[in-house]
């Protein structure tokens, strides 16, 4: 296979497998959902996902989902599953971890997660 070819391969597929968009890249957005795993970060993300975070939170695994109407954020843990469904410019929470979605569309949510102070 060409090098370019190759090149082009290696970085479609290092795309598809970070949240960040490429577009949102530049911004100072994590590049991995791994900065997100003390409940503090900001995510643009351009499909749902899924990522542990700490247990603190008394959950173990953050799920987040969206149309363009909607931001669906689920946490699960060992017999613990919480939900919080929200709209653009509005903010919830699930566990211990707050979650405002600051833009959201069919194509993209940006979410800043922060964790409640009573969880710290």
């Amino acid at each position: 296979m060409p090098p370019t070819i190759a090149t082009a391969l290696l970085l479609a597929t290092t795309l598809m497998a970070t949240p960040v968009s490429a577009a949102a890249a530049h911004r100072p957005y994590p590049s991995n959902v791994r900065d997100c795993f003390d409940g503090k970060c900001t995510l643009a993300l351009g499909r749902a996902t899924a990522f542990p975070v700490s247990p603190q939170f008394g959950i173990t695994r953050l799920h987040i989902a969206f149309t363009a109407d909607t931001v669906k954020v689920t946490g699960t843990g060992e017999g613990v599953r919480s939900q919080a469904q929200i709209r653009k410019g509005a903010s919830g929470a699930v566990n211990g971890i707050g979650v405002r979605v600051t833009d959201l569309s069919q194509n993209k949510a940006v979410l800043v997660l922060t964790p409640k102070k009573d969880q710290q």
